[in-house]
């Protein structure tokens, strides 16, 4: 143990302090005396010598605090690693920048990419001895210093100390330490870190790269960080590619960004530029013709203000940004600012195919909504009766009440009369997709809930690699993804129900009737008897191959398999091939009670396409720092979900659809689709009083699924026969896939189903050959049940 001796060591500080101050003494009296026998020039050199050395001292103590005096100061570290937020860049899969994460828009670029008309301009402008100095303009310090005694205040910082003021914020992110208390004291010891950074900046970098820096970290207004984004927010062109008037309105501007914007004060900011086009011509960088010519041009903007919404997919790219989340938290990176260019999924031709698809066939959909409404509330309840104070109480969830209630916490009808009171607000119009106009906040809610929502999303089946996403109708509308929204899958559920059978050594070509079936269920403690129908009420009494029944969508027999192999078995199905959701193991799950999103389900009918394989859709296939260091590779992870045999016959299902008499997909065939040689399958999806509508198709290469519905499950069609899936959410697939055919580049698409890879044991090739009869089907009058109904178009004679 070490023996510290406290009075020893405080007597020899003690000595050593007593020999500093002696020392100090002894050289302030020589220095006196020296002084008085000088002459005078001896004098003066010497009262410019001691102030001269006296300063670099204080700059040196600045430099590293002092006692605590100066508060901290930029350190070589931070000058050799220089952090500033960059914009990430997400990139589709055929190459193209699809968007930006970013909380200060900026992208750097490189010196070769800045036009040499941009660099003339910025030096003839800010900093005219650029060149020349090393990192402080001692004369134009001086000749500040003369301006301001004249009354003519005016700045003297380089293009280097602004970098320092724009890189480290010395004046803010940096203290001043306890000296910065006393007034005027705290503005001369952030100048001196300007100082002394500026010329450590020197020291370590070149001319070109400190203009470079300067350039990628300027604030040019509008939300535009750096050069790169400023050229494309106000004239939608490059760095490389601008034009000397151009240049001399972004150099102009940075006097203040405001005073002098393009945008918001465009005669401030054309005088400004032609004020920087004589320093162009008092430099001799352009000639007195050129100039004359270039002042004339008039101010010409193509303006556009850049924002994280900006770009193809957005939510697409919003899914992005939540599935890296974790992986930000682990790694300690910020999305939003450390520059990373993630790759994705994604195909641009794609995407575009798909909005187009949405677009196209939702504006249908509304239609025949409007139509089927019209004046009338679509509000109802389970007994389609209209629900009371159903737009109240959503305006009480929106920010415009709660503001008001703030205000009026004690006058109920005053928040009434607000809004009520109409004002100036931009509602959704499919043909301008923003309409402003005067509502007020009640009929806009109104005026809103009567849209009907969509979400969409392919992907292929083999890597699970997500080529489309759209989210609904309107991203700047309604923020909130119905393809990851979860909502009662109806009957393409019963792909699980079906699986889990043929798990259990069923075949297609077995048969069940369609008949009366009752299910005893315990209802909040209360025995009860679950009685599943079909969409029309009845039952034929027909005996049917579990193929016919499957692409009829018969809700009896998809109960009876249930039965059979146990609604435990049928969820532990649904999840291995992909439902990620926790699933309410009651009989009604066999015919899709229990929600899920879109994005799992079409995700798990990509198992039954994929061998039965199993894995995660994947967004993200590779992410890089902004140096091209390579973060994160995807890793492909599949497990075997089901069996091959299972796979292959659920497939043979899914193709019945289109093939077998009746079945539900079989509106299909009236897309272009089959001069492609590509075969198809699918299933189609609708829940109780049509609140739901769902198809997912499948072919060899793609899997797509839709959904269309209400915002809230209340909102929703009357009647099957619009607002059953075949009618809604097929086409929307059949729309997608006519121009994903179509397009030469996407050949990879046209494939027909393999043949068996290995012998299968069970019968599958039987088909059914459908009669018209004269008997009546069998009806039976059933109370609201539990279950959801797949509105299949079955008719009976």
């Amino acid at each position: 143990m070490i023996n510290f001796d406290t009075h020893k060591w405080v007597s020899r500080g003690k000595s050593v302090f007593y020999l500093l101050t002696s020392k100090c003494k002894a050289g302030w009296t020589w220095y006196k005396q020296a002084y008085r026998r000088s002459p005078w020039y001896k004098k003066t050199l010497l009262v410019i010598a001691t102030f001269v050395l006296s300063f670099m001292l204080y700059l040196a103590m600045v430099d590293i605090n002092f006692l605590w005096l100066f508060g901290k100061s930029p350190g070589l570290a931070s000058i050799h690693n220089p952090e500033q937020p960059v914009a990430s860049e997400i990139y589709s899969e055929d190459g193209k920048l699809i968007g930006k994460f970013f909380k200060e828009n900026r992208t750097p670029v490189k010196f070769e990419e800045i036009s040499p008309k941009l660099i003339k301009t910025l030096i003839s402008t800010e900093d005219e001895r650029f060149y020349e100095h090393f990192g402080v303009d001692l004369q134009g310090v001086f000749s500040a210093v003369k301006d301001m005694a004249s009354g003519r205040a005016r700045g003297a910082s380089t293009i280097t100390q602004q970098l320092v003021k724009n890189m480290f914020k010395v004046r803010s992110q940096y203290s001043t330490g306890l000296l910065g208390y006393i007034p005027g004291v705290k503005l001369l010891i952030m100048k001196s870190k300007e100082w002394i950074t500026a010329v450590k900046i020197e020291m370590f970098y070149t001319k070109q790269e400190i203009l470079t820096m300067y350039l990628n970290t300027v604030d040019f207004g509008s939300n535009a960080y750096g050069i790169n984004t400023a050229c494309t927010t106000y004239f939608h062109t490059t760095p490389k590619n601008i034009t000397y008037e151009q240049a001399a309105t972004l150099v102009g501007l940075l006097k203040a960004t405001t005073t002098y914007n393009p945008k918001l004060n465009p005669k401030n900011s054309l005088k400004r530029r032609n004020v920087v086009l004589e320093n162009l011509l008092s430099h001799h960088v352009i000639s007195h013709t050129e100039f004359d010519s270039l002042k004339q041009i008039p101010m010409q903007l193509n303006f556009n203000i850049e924002s994280n919404y900006d770009g193809q997919g957005p939510y697409f790219r919003e899914a992005v940004a939540q599935s890296l989340e974790t992986w930000c938290k682990e790694n300690n990176i910020d999305l939003y600012a450390d520059g990373l260019k993630i790759y994705t999924t994604i195909n641009t031709r794609m995407q575009k195919y798909a909005e187009e698809a949405v677009d196209k066939q939702m504006r249908v959909v509304q239609r025949n909504f409007n139509n089927h409404w019209g004046r009338e509330n679509p509000w109802r309840d389970r007994n389609h009766q209209e629900i009371p104070n159903f737009i109240e109480d959503l305006a009480k969830r929106t920010v415009a009440y709660k503001q008001l209630e703030l205000k009026f916490s004690d006058r109920p009808d005053s928040i009434t009369y607000y809004l009520n009171k109409p004002h100036r607000l931009k509602v959704f119009d499919y043909d301008k997709g923003t309409r402003d106009t005067t509502i007020s906040t009640m009929d806009s809610i109104r005026y809103m809930e009567r849209y009907m929502h969509c979400g969409f999303v392919a992907m292929e089946p083999q890597n699970g690699h997500v080529k489309a996403w759209v989210g609904d109708i309107n991203f700047n509308s309604w923020k909130y993804d119905k393809v990851l929204s979860k909502r009662q899958p109806g009957s393409t559920f019963k792909l699980f129900v079906y699986s889990a059978a043929m798990n259990m050594g069923l075949s297609p070509c077995d048969e069940r009737i369609d008949q009366y079936l009752a299910w005893d269920v315990i209802e909040k403690g209360v025995p009860k008897k679950w009685i599943p129908r079909n969409a029309n009420g009845a039952f034929t009494g027909d005996t049917l191959s579990l193929k016919a029944a499957f692409a009829r969508s018969i809700n009896t027999i998809a109960v009876q398999l249930a039965k059979e192999v146990g609604i435990h078995n049928v969820a532990l199905t649904a999840h291995a091939m992909g439902i990620k959701t926790p699933l309410e193991e009651t009989p009604a799950l066999s015919l899709g009670a229990s929600d899920v999103s879109l994005l799992e389900l079409v995700n798990a009918y990509g198992t039954v396409i994929n061998d039965g394989m199993e894995q995660d859709p994947v967004l993200v296939t590779r992410i890089e720092d902004q140096n091209g260091n390579v973060l994160y590779n995807y890793r492909p992870q599949q497990t075997q979900a089901i069996p091959y045999e299972t796979a292959f016959l659920m497939t043979e299902m899914l193709k019945a659809g289109l093939t077998e008499p009746l079945g539900t997909s079989q509106a299909l065939w009236a897309f272009d689709l089959f001069k492609y040689d590509t075969e198809f399958g699918g299933k189609t999806g609708t829940s109780s009083n049509h609140s739901d509508a769902w198809f997912v198709g499948v072919t060899p290469k793609l899997v797509g699924g839709a959904w269309v519905g209400g915002e809230h499950r209340s909102i929703h069609f009357r009647t099957g026969e619009l607002g059953q899936g075949s009618r809604t959410a097929l086409p929307i697939f059949g729309y997608f896939m006519e121009k994903v055919l179509k397009d030469k580049s996407m050949a990879k698409y046209r494939e027909k189903f393999p043949k068996p890879k290995q012998p299968i044991t069970k019968s599958y090739q039987c088909r059914t050959i459908y009669h018209k009869r004269d008997t009546d089907s069998i009806a039976v009058a059933l109370p609201d049940s539990l279950a959801n109904t797949e509105e299949v178009n079955i008719t009976v004679e």
